[in-house]
Parts: structure tokens; sequence; C-alpha cells
């Protein structure tokens, strides 16, 4: 008799829900698992910036070990958080259908206020304006669009976020969509940043297995969404090639319309006042590589210096 998958997760509610729809997706094709509880570092240190602490890995470590010595046949993740280079003895199983790739800023009080607010940065007077999140990423890109706003640091899951953003005198703070749409928590005030590029594979879920682990990848590719699997690689491809870890300020995204892959790339300082921009439209039978000649473009294009400014800030 086999027994049944082992799917390992975080703990938070966002991690479980994503673990569970795993599990329902090989019942389906009629698979047993059973979910398997596990705490990562980045769940237990929810005060220090995730750029300060070596964010690569940060939330999939764990997960990987528990693979690595055969508790767990399977793991989880949120597709952003895991680091390009997968470890050693782990293989990618499956990426599933991804959900909204967009940033929203949930805020507080009324919109036309804080937009009033928004409106007066963007004219570079002063404002009490203060907006919260951990990413250097989201950090950069408001900076260039609202250089004169306050960045405060936000940590924790999404439930915890969104606790801290009721109890500080923030007037906002940047979540994922997906995030707070898959547990029902997105609240009514908040709005999609559509001029915000997103983090390479937002919004999209991993699951990986021991690379020796037949039966495991044999399970999952049930569950793999092709087009889903070839944007967010030509996205991650993107990322590498800048030599960009999780925590970089990059954001990049590529879609399919009818057989064309438009593909939209950026690079920022972190402080927000340099930005690197590229669009490129592609056959998707030529765009396999994409990721990676946008990439070498924007190097070619002063992206040099900007890494170097992002390496200088992380030392």
């Amino acid at each position: 008799m086999i027994k049944p998958l082992r799917i390992g997760t975080r703990e938070s509610q966002l991690a479980v829900w994503q673990a569970a729809h795993v599990q329902q997706m090989l019942a389906q094709h009629g698979f047993e698992s059973e979910l398997v509880f596990i705490k990562s570092e980045g769940d237990i240190d929810i005060v220090t910036p995730l750029y300060e602490i070596g964010v690569q890995g940060i939330f999939t470590k764990t997960l990987d070990a528990a693979l690595l010595s055969k508790k767990i046949d399977v793991a989880v993740h949120s597709m952003k958080d895991v680091p390009v280079q997968l470890a050693g003895g782990i293989a990618q199983a499956a990426v599933l259908k991804r959900a909204s790739h967009k940033d929203i800023l949930v805020y507080k009080g009324e919109w036309s206020m804080v937009d009033s607010q928004l409106q007066i940065v963007s004219g570079k007077l002063n404002s009490p304006l203060i907006i919260a999140t951990s990413s250097i990423r989201r950090k950069a890109q408001w900076l260039h669009r609202y250089p004169n706003i306050v960045i405060e640091n936000l940590r924790g899951n999404v439930n915890t976020r969104l606790k801290k953003l009721e109890q500080n005198n923030w007037q906002g703070a940047i979540f994922a969509a997906a995030g707070l749409e898959r547990i029902n928590l997105r609240p009514e005030n908040s709005i999609d940043l559509d001029w915000m590029l997103p983090a390479p594979a937002q919004g999209a879920i991993m699951v990986v297995c021991n690379e020796e682990d037949n039966f495991a990848k044999e399970a999952c590719n049930f569950l793999n969404d092709d087009d889903t699997a070839f944007c967010t690689r030509i996205e991650r491809d993107f990322l590498k090639a800048l030599l960009g870890g999780c925590s970089a300020p990059i954001g990049a995204l590529a879609v399919i319309e009818n057989e064309t892959v438009k593909f939209k790339g950026n690079i920022l300082s972190p402080d927000g006042k340099q930005k690197l921009d590229i669009e490129k439209m592609v056959a998707k039978n030529d765009a396999a590589d994409s990721g990676i000649r946008a990439a070498s473009e924007i190097l070619n294009n002063r992206g040099n210096e900007i890494m170097k400014a992002i390496r200088n800030e992380g030392k």
C-alpha cells in the first residue's frame, strides 16, 4: 500500500491554505496526502527587516532540510519566496496556476484623504504620510514614485501585518493581492497598485520535492500549469541573470497573450532614485530565454551601476 504524501508547510494561515489547496488538488487525481507543520526561521524572527537577515531561503530552508532528511515528501511555497537556485537535492515538482500578480495598498481612513496626500508628495512637498512594507522592492518602487514618504518596516504573516497596520499611526501598508485574497482577508479599504511591478513569480505557488522522488514528481505533475511555469521561469531567469536574490529591488512580469509573451522588468537602487525599465514582446516559441536577454540588456544600460549600489547597501 502506498503511503500518503506528506506535505510540508509553514504554520501561517496563508501557508496552510496553500498546502491544503495542493492536498485538495492531489485528492482530485486520486493521491492521498497529509499536512506536516514546520516552523521556519522567517516565522520566528518577525522584527528584523528581511534584507538584514539574508532573505534568500529564509522561508524555505527549514522545509528543504525536512525534504532532504525525508521527513516530508513535498513542500509548498509562495514561489516569490523561493531562491532562484534551489538547494542541492531539491527539484521543482509543479507550479500552480497563478492568481493575481498585483501588489495592493491597504489604507486607513478615507481614500480621498490618502490620495490627496500622495498627490502632495508626488509634487515633492513635505508630508507626514507613512507607508509600511518589509520588501526592499516595494520600498524602492514606492520611493521612486513618492520620494518624500516615510517607509516603516513591517514583518510577520499577513494576519500579523494587518493587525500592526491597525495598531500603528501609518496611513497604509503594501501587500500581495494573492495572499490576502486566498484567505479572504483583503479589506475593502484597499486598491491595486497597477503601476508597481511585482516580484518575479508573485501570485504563483511552487511545489518542490526530493529530486530522487519519482513518485512525488509524477503525482505533482498533474498540478502543473504550463503557462504559469513558463512565465515564472522567464521572470526568475531575469532575476537570476541580474544576480539578484529574493530581497533585491527587482520586478518582473511575463504574460502570454495570443501566443506572444509580453515581458516587463525593472531594477531600482534601494533608495528608489535610480530606475531602469525594459519591455519586450516575443513570440512564445522564441521566448524561453527572454528573461536572460532582457537582463543582459538592462546590465549593459547602466544596470551594473545599480547592482553595485544594491550590493553596497547589503554590506
